[in-house]
């Protein structure tokens, strides 16, 4: 990859982490965000025009808010435009962990999503999941067993979660089960909401092989609510954009992990 190239990708990849964080939080100061992201004021102020110019947020005196509620309610479709490569290379080494007539669980998350794409060629399958997005890419498919999990509909994050979820997740049980993080910090996994959270704790009590799905961006973000420990999972999978230093993290669990190449 050129050094044009790089420096690209580091751009695009800081815009996702501000927006991601203005979706989380609605707005922020630019001096703050300056801080938060290493970088001067005069950056901050050209990442959010491109923002702004994308219809994402909107700029106000002294930093930027997100241009609606409407927006922070379908942020599910704004993850999905983010990190799609790292996604989609994830989920092409996931598919390998899975065999024909198993009984596998995804979660809600973009990465899943991509993931039950990846599955068509794996038959037959149970799949469990509480995401549409999932749900919505697998349910024509005539060699998958569908078992989608009810609860509270959450547009936020284009799923069901809450007490209905954690009574059905009981009388199941999977071979594996797929779940996504939106931050890792020192080796531990997090999500800014406390439902959501508790949703994946609940998906990972019933499967025998937990496999953690999380894309090079997601390092050293911090949310709220614990999920859990990333030794708690069997095998990890990552993306090469990792850093040495994330990576060595890592691999000090003692735990599989796998990093998956991004096709050019």
């Amino acid at each position: 990859m050129g050094e044009d190239s790089q420096r690209g990708r580091g751009v695009d990849e800081r815009r996702q982490r501000i927006l991601h964080l203005l979706l989380r939080e609605t707005s922020a100061q630019v001096d703050e965000l300056a801080e938060r992201f290493g970088v001067s004021r005069m950056t901050v102020h050209r990442d959010l025009d491109a923002l702004a110019e994308q219809g994402f947020v909107r700029k106000v005196h002294g930093g930027a808010r997100v241009s609606s509620l409407h927006l922070v309610e379908t942020e599910f479709v704004q993850r999905g435009t983010m990190a799609v490569a790292e996604k989609r290379a994830i989920a092409r080494a996931a598919v390998a962990l899975v065999q024909p007539g198993q009984i596998v669980v995804l979660d809600d998350s973009t990465t899943c999503t991509i993931l039950a794409e990846q599955l068509a060629a794996v038959e037959p399958l149970t799949v469990i999941t509480n995401g549409l997005g999932p749900l919505e890419r697998l349910h024509t498919d005539q060699g998958k067993t569908i078992i989608c999990l009810g609860g509270t509909y959450k547009q936020h994050y284009h799923g069901f979660f809450g007490l209905v979820l954690e009574q059905a997740t009981r009388g199941l049980r999977a071979n594996t089960v797929f779940i996504s993080a939106q931050s890792v910090w020192e080796n531990t996994v997090y999500h800014p909401e406390e439902e959501v959270a508790k949703s994946k704790q609940d998906l990972l009590a019933i499967a025998d092989q937990r496999v953690l799905l999380v894309n090079s961006q997601k390092f050293g973000a911090t949310a709220l609510h614990r999920v859990g420990a990333v030794a708690e999972f069997d095998v990890v999978i990552t993306d090469s954009g990792i850093s040495p230093l994330d990576l060595n993290k890592l691999r000090e669990t003692k735990l599989e992990v796998i990093v998956a190449d991004l096709q050019p």
